[in-house]
């Protein structure tokens, strides 16, 4: 079953437990801990610390991937894949993961186009994704 929001498929976990808020304060995202738990969308997020997790709390559409965690390169071209999220980009100041290096590789030649198309063709694909 594909989901809306990406999780790890033996432990539920969105972004295979890394944090979200580390990629925007950290020079290399941090792994979360279960202690600073916090369930979004109804998928179980883990942060590295208590403030991470507070300041996620507060506006998780900040924080959060793009596309629910769904390689954005993908979505720009029409198709849902999961994604790996030590394979990353943050753009204009939106958390963005890919499947592969070489669909980063592609997104950065156009960040904006993909952007764009990637938000365009979204609707249409996420309609189709379970909730969980």
């Amino acid at each position: 079953m594909v989901t809306l929001i990406v999780t790890d498929p033996l432990t539920g976990i969105a972004m295979g437990g890394m944090d979200p808020v580390s990629y925007f304060t950290e020079p290399e995202p941090l792994r979360g801990r279960s202690d600073y738990e916090y369930t979004w969308q109804n998928v179980p997020w883990y942060f590295a610390t208590a403030a991470n997790r507070d300041i996620f709390a507060t506006a998780p559409d900040v924080y959060a991937p793009q596309f629910g965690g769904h390689d954005v390169t993908g979505v720009s071209r029409g198709f849902i894949s999961d994604s790996d999220a030590s394979i990353f980009t943050v753009f204009k100041q939106r958390l963005y993961l890919f499947y592969s290096a070489a669909n980063r590789e592609a997104f950065l030649l156009s960040p904006d186009a993909a952007a764009r198309t990637a938000e365009e063709k979204w609707p249409d694909l996420a309609k189709n994704l379970s909730i969980r």
